[in-house]
């Protein structure tokens, strides 16, 4: 039996022309693909999390291959993974997302080498997350630190947990403030 049960998924994408300053030439896509699930362990401690972390990255993959499919595998320069246990739940629970989203991330982009960073809470249902984005091949390029808010309404409900996937095409869109550029990464190790 699968410890994975969907309740809804959505897809959020950003379009972003300017932040006050002049419209760019092409505009800065953001997306978030969610999954809600039944959380197998809500209201009871479960010592064993790793069967349920390695099953995830099924779901993983699926929300990443739908993200790579409306930007464009090619375009994507910013990633982030987060997760929203509900609150019968424990941050443990959104903790194995860590793993299983990075790793489908990661394969699915043909394996970057900058850590995904990463949000995650125990809350309420309703609850919004802001989560932080950065370069996928280089984690200090400035101008690309950026976030986006993932969250459904009606999720996560007490005993479910929401898993998102976040992607971008590019940095900020009137980044000016200097730092790493992505034309000078050259370590290629994920840091600079």
């Amino acid at each position: 039996m699968s410890l994975i049960e969907i309740r809804k998924r959505s897809l959020t994408i950003e379009t972003i022309h300017h932040e006050g300053g002049p419209p760019v030439a092409e505009p800065l896509k953001l997306a978030a693909a969610c999954a809600v699930i039944r959380n197998p362990y809500a209201g009871r401690y479960e010592p064993d999390l790793m069967p349920f972390m390695a099953e995830l990255r099924t779901l993983g993959t699926s929300l990443a291959t739908e993200l790579v499919e409306v930007l464009g595998r090619d375009k994507v320069e910013v990633y982030s993974k987060a997760a929203i246990v509900g609150v019968n739940g424990e941050l443990e629970h959104g903790a194995v997302w860590h793993e299983a989203g990075g790793w489908a991330m990661r394969s699915v982009l043909g394996e970057p080498k900058a850590i995904v960073p990463s949000a995650k809470a125990v809350a309420a249902t309703g609850y919004r997350l802001m989560v932080p984005l950065h370069y996928v091949h280089a984690a200090y390029v400035r101008s690309h630190y950026n976030s986006m808010e993932v969250g459904i309404q009606d999720a996560p409900r007490p005993d479910e947990i929401l898993f998102a996937l976040a992607m971008g095409t590019g940095g900020r869109v009137h980044a000016r403030l200097g730092g790493l550029a992505k034309d000078a990464v050259t370590v290629h190790d994920g840091q600079r």
